[in-house]
């Protein structure tokens, strides 16, 4: 997956969990808090590339958690079929 921001070359990362209101994701290179970003990936299930918008809440040495700003319907579902 890859972790488009402003400004800045994408991040391409790993999406280590995934909930209704954002993720966390593993990578080398934590952007500041208050970063906003459109986390780009398909999640299992999904017939095409997802784009989730975010905003950077939390970092820590292996990666930083990302808050999802507002979701579509085929967003939220395909977030949904993974936590099932």
């Amino acid at each position: 997956m890859s972790c488009e921001r402003p400004d800045a070359a994408p991040l391409f990362a790993t999406a280590r969990d995934i909930g209704i209101g954002g993720m966390f994701i593993e990578s080398a290179e934590q952007p500041p808090f208050g970063t906003a970003v459109v986390v780009v990936g398909r999640l299992p299930g999904a017939s095409h590339d997802l784009r989730l918008p975010g905003v950077v809440r939390w970092s820590k040495s292996n990666g930083f958690g990302v808050q999802f700003g507002l979701l579509g319907a085929q967003e939220t579902h395909a977030i949904l079929t993974v936590l099932k």
